[in-house]
């Protein structure tokens, strides 16, 4: 049986208060540092596969070279189910895609091609625009 003790609490607090952001285990730690709050890595990884087994968090393995990263994303899938990603190659900033023609796309490979992509391991990779502003 789980329990929630105050830094489960804390941690899915600030899960909330971040949704929409892509969090690595370090980043909550590093946050929570920063506050002078003692929560420990192994509790925090804990706490959010919980939190992804319940469904509240989605857990992102970008690539080999990156770390996992978590998203709260409450009760509701993240872009009702298409959570496609797009990562820069030049500051690895990761950036959702909601777009109907990338939905469209998805479609036409499962129904002409017969392949289902997953849309949790879906990752584009490119340049963003300020990278690519940057260069210009």
């Amino acid at each position: 049986m789980a329990y929630n003790t105050k830094q489960s609490c804390e941690i899915l607090k600030f899960m909330k208060d971040q949704k929409g952001e892509h969090l690595t285990a370090q980043d909550i730690v590093d946050h929570f540092r920063s506050e002078g709050i003692n929560i420990g890595t192994a509790t925090v990884y804990r706490r959010l596969d919980r939190l992804t087994t319940d469904g509240l968090v989605n857990k992102y393995i970008i690539d080999d070279k990156s770390p996992a990263c978590y998203e709260y994303i409450g009760t509701e899938d993240c872009c009702h189910g298409n959570c496609y990603h797009m990562k820069c190659e030049v500051c690895g900033k990761l950036l959702h895609l909601s777009c109907d023609e990338i939905n469209k796309f998805f479609t036409h490979i499962s129904s002409e091609h017969g392949f289902i992509l997953d849309p949790k391991r879906t990752v584009f990779y490119g340049t963003c625009a300020s990278c690519a502003e940057k260069k210009a």
